[in-house]
C-alpha cells in the first residue's frame, strides 16, 4: 500500500513532463483566450515570446507541467480545483519558470544519468548471481533502483526550488498578486495530509516535489513583500473564470455530478453554462437548449453563447437554425478559427450547394489562421470532395494526418495531392513537406 501511495504522489505533482504524454488536448475558443489574457504580463515579465501557449488537457488529475518548446499543459483537473483565476496565475507563473530554466532539457539528461546508475547495478547484480550469490545479486539491484530514484528526484526537487523563486519573480514582474500560489500550495498541502506525505515519512522521499509546507514557508515572505500582494485580481477576470470552469465541469465531468454542483434553482450565468453541457451531452436537446436560450437572452452579444447555440441546433440535427448564430458568432470574433469551423461545419451539413462558397472561405481562412485543427482539415477535405477537387482533398486529408500522427496516411494522402496538383504551386509544396516529413518519420521508426 505504501508503494501504491508512493507512487500516486509522484504521479500527482509532477511538474515536468515527457513529450509523449498520451491526454487529450481541449480546445475551446473561449477558454484559450482567458488563459491567454491570464498569462500574458507573466510571459512578458518571464521575457519569454508572445508565441507562449496555455493549452489545455483533459485529464482530472491536478497537474500541470511543460514538455519542452513553448507551451505550458495544464489539466482540466487543476481548473475544476482552483478556486480563483489567481491561484491558476500562480500554476501558471511556476511552470513558466520550468520554460526559462530548461528543465525539460535539463530532465532528460538527468533521467539518462539515473538509468546509467540501473544498468550498472543490473550488471554488477548479474555477476553476483553468476557467482552463485542470488540474494546479493537482488540487494545489489534493489540498490541500484533506490539510487537511481534518489538521484533524479533530489535533482527534480532542486528544479521545483528554483522554479518557485521564479514563479514569485514572474507575479512581481507582471504585478498580480502571490495569494493564488499560496493558497494553491495549501490545497495540495490537503492532498499530501490525504495520502499520508509527511516531512520524515516513507513516503516524502519518493516525491518529485519539495512539500507544499515547505513551499509556504519558503515562499510566503518573498510574496507577501511584492508590491501586488494586496492587490485585488480583476473582477471581470475572475468572472470569466468562473464561466469557463462551470463549461469545463459541464464538458467533462458525469452529467449526474454536474446537475448535482449547479441545481436548477442556480440561475447564475456560469450554472447555466455548465447545465447547458451536461443536458446536451445526456440526449436532453430541448433543455440543453433551453439554457443556452438562457445565456444569449442574458447577453445577446456574447459570441461565445452564441456559439453555444448554434452547436447545439447543429449536433442536435437543426442545421439551419444552427447557421444563423454560428455566423454571428464568428462575425463577433473576427472569425475566430475554432467558431469559423464550426460555422463552416454546419454550413457543409445544410447539403445546400449555394453555401458552399461561403463554407470555403470561412474554412480557409479557419485553417489559414490555426493550422493545428484536425477537424477543421476534415471539413475542408470533406469540402473539396463535394467540389470534385480530389487533389485538395488529399492534401486536406494529408494534413489532418499528419496532425493525428497517422503517418502512414499522410504519406500516401501527400502523394495523391502531389499528382493532381500543379508542380511547384503553393498547395504542391505544401504537400510535398508533408511527404517529405512523413518519409523521414517512417525513416526512423525502422531504424528504433
Amino acid at each position: 500500500m505504501k508503494r501504491l501511495v508512493s507512487l500516486f504522489a509522484m504521479i500527482l505533482l509532477i511538474g515536468v513532463a515527457s513529450p509523449a504524454f498520451a491526454q487529450s488536448i481541449l480546445r475551446d475558443a473561449e477558454s484559450e483566450a482567458l488563459l491567454a489574457d491570464m498569462s500574458r504580463d507573466l510571459i512578458k515579465a518571464a521575457n519569454l515570446p508572445p508565441g507562449v501557449r496555455i493549452v489545455l488537457i483533459n485529464d482530472s488529475s491536478i497537474n500541470a507541467f511543460v514538455a519542452g518548446g513553448q507551451a505550458v499543459y495544464i489539466h482540466s483537473g487543476l481548473i475544476d480545483a482552483a478556486s480563483t483565476a489567481n491561484e491558476v496565475q500562480g500554476v501558471i507563473a511556476h511552470e513558466l519558470g520550468h520554460i526559462t530554466g530548461g528543465h525539460v532539457p535539463l530532465g532528460d539528461r538527468m533521467g539518462k544519468g539515473a538509468t546509467g546508475i540501473t544498468i550498472l547495478s543490473l550488471l554488477l547484480a548479474a555477476g553476483a548471481i553468476a557467482a552463485g550469490s542470488p540474494d546479493a545479486g537482488m540487494g545489489l539491484m534493489q540498490m541500484g533502483q533506490r539510487a537511481a530514484l534518489g538521484s533524479y528526484l533530489a535533482f527534480s526537487r532542486a528544479q521545483e526550488a528554483t522554479t518557485d523563486a521564479a514563479g514569485v519573480k514572474y507575479l512581481a514582474g507582471a504585478g498580480i498578486s502571490g495569494r493564488g500560489m499560496l493558497d494553491f500550495f495549501k490545497k495540495l498541502q490537503q492532498q499530501e495530509y490525504r495520502y499520508g506525505i509527511k516531512r520524515g515519512s516513507e513516503t516524502s522521499y519518493v516525491v518529485s516535489h519539495p512539500l507544499s509546507g515547505e513551499r509556504i514557508s519558503n515562499l510566503t515572505a518573498d510574496l507577501q513583500a511584492a508590491p501586488a500582494w494586496s492587490k485585488p485580481s480583476d473582477p471581470a477576470l475572475e468572472e470569466r473564470f468562473k464561466r469557463v470552469q462551470a463549461k469545463l465541469r459541464g464538458y467533462v465531468a458525469d452529467p449526474k455530478d454536474t446537475l448535482r454542483k449547479y441545481p436548477e434553482t442556480d440561475v447564475s450565468v456560469p450554472a447555466h453554462y455548465a447545465r447547458a453541457y451536461a443536458y446536451h451531452l445526456s440526449g436532453y436537446p430541448d433543455q440543453a437548449a433551453a439554457e443556452a436560450g438562457a445565456l444569449v437572452k442574458a447577453e445577446p452579444d456574447n459570441p461565445y453563447f452564441l456559439e453555444l447555440e448554434g452547436q447545439i441546433l447543429l449536433e442536435s440535427g437543426k442545421v439551419r437554425d444552427a447557421i444563423p448564430p454560428l455566423r454571428e458568432a464568428t462575425a463577433k470574433t473576427n472569425f475566430q478559427p475554432l467558431i469559423a469551423t464550426s460555422f463552416g461545419h454546419a454550413l457543409l451539413a445544410a447539403e445546400d450547394a449555394s453555401l458552399l462558397p461561403e463554407a470555403e472561405r470561412v474554412l480557409r481562412q479557419s485553417v489559414a489562421r490555426d493550422r493545428e485543427n484536425p477537424f477543421a482539415w476534415y471539413q475542408l477535405g470533406m469540402l473539396y470532395e463535394r467540389k470534385g477537387d480530389s487533389s485538395r482533398a488529399a492534401l486536406a486529408t494529408a494534413e489532418r494526418a499528419s496532425l493525428t500522427g497517422d503517418v502512414g496516411r499522410a504519406l500516401s494522402s501527400g502523394r495523391a495531392a502531389m499528382a493532381g496538383l500543379p508542380q511547384g504551386s503553393p498547395d504542391w509544396i505544401r504537400a510535398q513537406d508533408i511527404v517529405l516529413a512523413s518519409q523521414g518519420m517512417i525513416e526512423s521508426r525502422k531504424k528504433r
